[in-house]
């Protein structure tokens, strides 16, 4: 039987993720960068909470939708919009030692009351549930890291990798296909795009760290650019295992060239957890 041939690139589609990165990109480096204030950041994480409780709910629910997106959606905001306070303020110097740790309180009890009130929304209220901590905990580390000291740095270390993880694993992975990577979980995804995903997030953490001058050592700043690719590529991959669950293709349609605004930070929600472990050994001494 001969072998089918291989698809071209699909240069519309790149397209169109380079024009939703035009749109997308300045905003996120606006809310990361020059907003002091910290509450930028805060703001992005709600508004993105509320579209990945709405793309969560429409995967996993059938029924009930509206009552499963809003209490998501709430578990997630409320800890964001508390986490922020734990961070000190730029022009108090003020900082509510209570805060992060009633965030991740916040953030448990509204796992609990997700998975109580999708009663007969869900095949099990357990994915109600995890919803509320697959966003969460991302969302609540993210303003965490945001908030420490060189915190937009960080943070933009983290957007960049995650970044230049995704388009270099894309782009290489389309050009050069080859050997498929886990073809039961994705069956586009390719080794080529693999190592080429995590060669180019290890690139933009290194400049990242150049061009800030950052507290870290070479080989720390490699070190972070290759665990955030890996993780990265870690969330995309789990998020494909999750659309198999749920049986869908796509989270939903928001975002041209990419689909919903899940298929577009899967590998972030991933990133941000490694990426805030690693600030934390830094802060506590423990890299040294």
């Amino acid at each position: 039987m001969p072998t089918p041939p291989a698809k071209k690139f699909n240069w519309k589609n790149l397209g169109a993720r380079v024009a939703s990165g035009f749109v997308l990109v300045p905003l996120v480096i606006e809310a990361i960068w020059w907003d002091k204030s910290g509450w930028g950041v805060v703001v992005m994480a709600s508004i993105a909470a509320a579209v990945l409780a709405y793309e969560w709910a429409v995967m996993s629910t059938e029924h009930g939708r509206k009552r499963v997106i809003t209490v998501v959606a709430l578990a997630v905001i409320i800890p964001v919009v508390v986490a922020r306070y734990g961070n000190r303020d730029p022009i108090t110097g003020i900082r509510a030692a209570w805060a992060l740790p009633t965030a991740w309180s916040l953030a448990v009890l509204g796992a609990i009351v997700a998975a109580l009130a999708a009663k007969g929304a869900v095949e099990r209220r357990a994915d109600a549930s995890y919803g509320v901590v697959y966003i969460a905990l991302p969302c609540i580390a993210l303003v965490w890291l945001h908030g420490t000291h060189e915190g937009p740095a960080w943070t933009m270390l983290l957007f960049m990798t995650t970044w230049f993880a995704d388009t270099g694993a894309y782009a290489a992975g389309n050009i050069f296909k080859g050997p498929k990577l886990w073809p039961l979980v994705s069956p586009k995804k390719t080794w080529s795009g693999f190592f080429s995903g995590l060669v180019c997030g290890t690139i933009a953490a290194v400049v990242v760290w150049g061009l800030n001058n950052m507290a870290l050592t070479l080989g720390a700043a490699v070190l972070m650019g290759i665990f955030g690719a890996l993780a990265t590529m870690g969330g995309d991959l789990w998020e494909s295992i999750l659309k198999r669950r749920f049986g869908v293709k796509d989270s939903g349609g928001i975002i041209p060239g990419h689909g919903g605004l899940l298929d577009r930070v899967d590998g972030l929600l991933f990133a941000v957890i490694v990426v805030s472990a690693a600030r934390l050994i830094v802060l506590l001494g423990w890299a040294r």
